[in-house]
């Protein structure tokens, strides 16, 4: 709550509580001038003075409604307020966990790739270490599956991602780590059952990926953990811009 808010509350509090002394002490005031002037007073004066005493009642009533009223709207508007802040909160977090900027944790699976050795290999198997090409297929694959979240090695895999082979170097870019691996752990979020079979299906990427000489492995799981993108989405040439609807 801001600042003035807060003071506006005090303020509005105060003047409640003084109003309702008032209204308190006007009684008592009164209930003394009957017992002690009651005897003194012609019958004239009592009217007179019950019809003054009775317009301060009023007078001290309008108030006291008028600022009970106040109160009133400014609860209802404080409330209003208490759910937009709520509202746009849960918005933003949302956003931050679409843009990858959350650690997330849900339902999914988690494939291991691995090269095999020259024992798993069948009779005309080759070796062909795993290359950026294959990791794309796999995320491609996954996020048509419906994927909420990826990762590979740790790294979060989000829109502006890029994943390339280091020519002549056996590594592999993600972001802006350098893997320099025959080993790969792809994490994803979403429903277990589609991830699976968008990759382990009949005829799926697997079947592909066994000819040439790698193993892969699914185990699907109720708390796949994923880490945040830890980069930044700056962007230093674009700008928004309304565009122009042709006529």
């Amino acid at each position: 709550m801001k600042k003035g808010k807060i003071s506006m509350t005090i303020t509005i509090g105060i003047v409640c509580f003084l109003l309702v002394m008032i209204i308190f002490m006007q009684f008592k005031v009164v209930r003394q001038s009957e017992e002690t002037n009651i005897n003194t007073m012609q019958e004239a004066e009592l009217r007179q003075e019950l019809a003054n005493w009775k317009i301060k009642y009023e007078e001290a009533k309008e108030k006291y409604d008028e600022t009970s009223e106040t109160l009133k709207t400014y609860k209802e508007e404080s409330t209003s307020d208490n759910q937009t802040k709520e509202t746009l909160e849960k918005e933003l977090e949302n956003l931050e966990m679409a843009l990858g900027k959350t650690n997330v944790e849900g339902e999914g699976v988690i494939i291991t790739l691995n090269e095999k050795t020259e024992k798993e290999l069948a009779d005309e198997e080759e070796i062909t270490p795993i290359n950026a090409q294959d990791l794309i297929y796999i995320v491609n694959y996954l996020k048509d599956a419906g994927a909420e979240a990826i990762s590979i090695n740790g790294e979060r895999i989000v829109n502006n991602t890029y994943i390339v082979d280091i020519v002549g170097e056996s590594i592999i870019k993600i972001n802006s780590k350098y893997l320099r691996t025959n080993s790969y752990e792809i994490k994803a979020i979403g429903n277990s059952s589609y991830l699976e079979s968008s990759i382990f299906g009949k005829g799926g990427y697997v079947e592909q990926l066994n000819t040439t000489g790698i193993n892969a492995k699914i185990e699907r799981s109720n708390r796949v953990r994923i880490s945040k993108y830890e980069g930044d989405f700056e962007t230093k040439y674009m700008q928004e811009k309304e565009l122009e609807t042709k006529k």
